[in-house]
């Protein structure tokens, strides 16, 4: 197998990347160790798109943030992916609370995005939620229709440099060449790096734990309740999804396995009082599922890594992506079509978005991943 590009990884960022380039006239071959796309950090994505209102100005993150959303909209449109902007709102509950909602405001504006201050708290009417595995699976899909060529099962084990291409070897499997390689592995994007020899990065996964509730009632949830941040993470969220459920959450727990997708036992004791607070109505309410996402966080503060490898040329890092990727997605595949552009791949101005018709899921989306998990575990004991 030959390709021009190939892609490691078929979460929201790699599938992005691989229906950019495939609309840019590359060869393109899509590469997931899984046996469907988006069945590992995209699938728990809570599905929320930020504004990037409390982004910090300047960085990286926050520049693909906010030119995502010049276009997301109509992809999202053609793709026929759900999308709700609902809005969100964030409530002054603790002491200092005003001041750093006072400064999220600031920093709301120097960044451009519409905000209110209101007597409520700080309203952040283009906070939207979508469905994060639909997303996913058409990004993907999409990128197929444009000629890219998906190869699920294919976990690769080997780089090697022949020449002017790279060889990408995977165990009792057929080996591709390809002549660019982008390393959008989430969790295994460090290991994939070393299989190159590049050691300049290293991620870890970081555990989010949700509470799915029906709405309290059965009154909906009409928009995202938000906490003032901390430091190290943007608290406990209460949230609506696409199909109508009251999600909170997460946690934020540093691990090592990126194989535990486990909840914790003490992960309703940390979201509840939280939740509660925010939303008073899920007092008393008993959660209907509960699921764990893994974040690639980066050591040492690495967040957003998106370069061309020191280590092996003709390899791009992207990694440590965190939770605003699904936001920053498409963000993400322009600035690394750039990239290739820069080491010689021809690309096209885009070809028009071929639209897709998303077929059903056949349960919830924030089911999938853990249901795939629970399979595997029955099957073989891997968590």
């Amino acid at each position: 197998m030959r390709a021009d590009v190939a892609v490691i990884g078929a979460g929201v960022v790699g599938s992005a990347t691989a229906l950019e380039l495939a609309r840019r006239g590359a060869s393109v071959a899509l590469l997931e160790a899984e046996p469907h796309p988006g069945l590992q950090a995209s699938g728990t994505n809570s599905g929320i798109l930020h504004t990037g209102f409390d982004s910090i100005p300047g960085e990286l993150e926050t520049e693909l943030i906010l030119r995502a959303a010049e276009f997301r909209d109509s992809v999202l449109e053609a793709l026929g992916v759900p999308m709700v902007r609902c809005g969100a709102l964030m409530r002054s509950v603790g002491e200092g609370d005003g001041d750093a909602i006072a400064h999220l405001t600031e920093n709301a504006l120097r960044n451009g995005v519409e905000v209110e201050l209101g007597d409520e708290g700080l309203e952040i009417p283009g906070e939207s939620i979508t469905d994060p595995v639909a997303f996913t699976l058409e990004l993907a899909a999409a990128a197929e229709r444009h000629g890219a060529e998906l190869h699920t099962g294919f976990r690769v084990d080997a780089l090697d440099a022949n020449g002017d291409r790279i060889m990408l070897s995977q165990a009792g499997g057929e080996p591709l060449a390809a002549r660019l390689v982008v390393n959008c592995a989430g969790l295994g994007a460090g290991q994939v790096a070393r299989l190159a020899g590049d050691e300049s990065f290293e991620v870890y996964p970081r555990k989010g734990e949700f509470l799915v509730f029906d709405p309290p009632a059965g009154e909906p949830l009409d928009r995202i309740l938000l906490p003032v941040p901390a430091e190290r993470t943007k608290g406990v969220l209460v949230f609506p999804t696409t199909d109508g459920k009251v999600v909170a959450g997460p946690t934020a727990v540093d691990q090592d396995d990126p194989e535990d997708w486990s909840v914790r036992v003490q992960a309703s004791e940390e979201i509840l009082p939280k939740a509660e607070a925010m939303y008073p109505p899920l007092a008393g309410a008993e959660p209907v599922f509960s699921y764990a996402g893994l974040r690639p966080a980066g050591r040492g503060g690495l967040n957003y890594l998106i370069t061309l490898s020191a280590a092996c040329p003709g390899l791009v890092n992207v990694a440590a992506i965190r939770s605003t990727g699904l936001t920053a997605s498409l963000a993400i595949a322009e600035r690394i079509a750039k990239l290739l552009a820069g080491e010689g791949v021809a690309l096209t101005d885009p070809a028009p978005l071929q639209p897709g018709s998303p077929e059903p899921l056949p349960g919830p989306w924030w089911r999938r991943t853990a249901d795939h998990r629970a399979a595997r575990v029955a099957e073989d004991g891997t968590r």
